[in-house]
Order: structure tokens, then sequence, then C-alpha cells
């Protein structure tokens, strides 16, 4: 997870220089795509970083942004505009995370920490 956010922090700052240097077709449509690559590097930093704390709450969270991940991969294979390359990029890491985020030593690592029960006292 982390070198997913850190992927997202490459893009956020390419976006952003993009938006400095070039000028976008749309100036709202490149602010929104910047404004949602942001968020999705907050969450992902976020996940990240409540896993190397051992919190349950990052497995759902964590198998959602897989899952989203996967959608994506999979319009990379098809359509006027495939490219395969990415769409393998995208789907081999993602199903790794699914698989360790289910797997039992992983899934029993995360719920024998305790942190979540820690925070609700």
């Amino acid at each position: 997870m982390f070198a997913e956010a850190a992927l997202l922090l490459v893009a956020v700052l390419w976006l952003v220089f993009e938006l400095l240097t070039e000028q976008p077709a749309s100036f709202v449509s490149a602010l929104v795509i910047l404004a949602l690559t942001i968020v999705a590097f907050v969450f992902v930093g976020a996940v990240a970083v409540g896993a190397m704390r051992r919190q349950s709450w990052i497995r759902g969270a964590g198998i959602g942004w897989q899952l989203m991940q996967i959608a994506v991969a999979a319009g990379c294979f098809q359509g006027i505009y495939a490219n395969p390359a990415a769409g393998w990029a995208l789907l081999a890491p993602s199903l790794v995370v699914i698989a360790l985020l289910l797997a039992p030593g992983i899934r029993n690592q995360l719920t024998a920490s305790g942190g979540d029960a820690e925070a609700l006292a």
C-alpha cells in the first residue's frame, strides 16, 4: 500500500506540473482529476499507515481500493485506447494485495492487535 501511495503522490506531482505548464482542454476537469488523485493519495496513505499500525479496518478499505484498481485494469484491456501493459500493471498487484489481506496470518495479525478496541475505550 505504501508503494501505491508513493505512485499516487507521483501522479499528483505530475498533474500539478502539467497544470502549471500546459493549457488543459478543460481547466475545471483538470482540477477535478487533480482533486480526485489527491483524495486517492490521502486514502491509500491512510490505509498504509493503518496497516503498519495493524488496525483491522484497513482490510475492507484495502480490498475496496484494490477492487477499484481491478475495474480500471479491466478498462485498460479493452476499447479504442486499450493498454494491456497498464492493465497488467494494475491487475497483478491488486490480486496480490487482496490475497495478502485475506490470508489467515495477516487476518489474525490485524484482529489480534487490539488497535481498534483501544481507540473505543
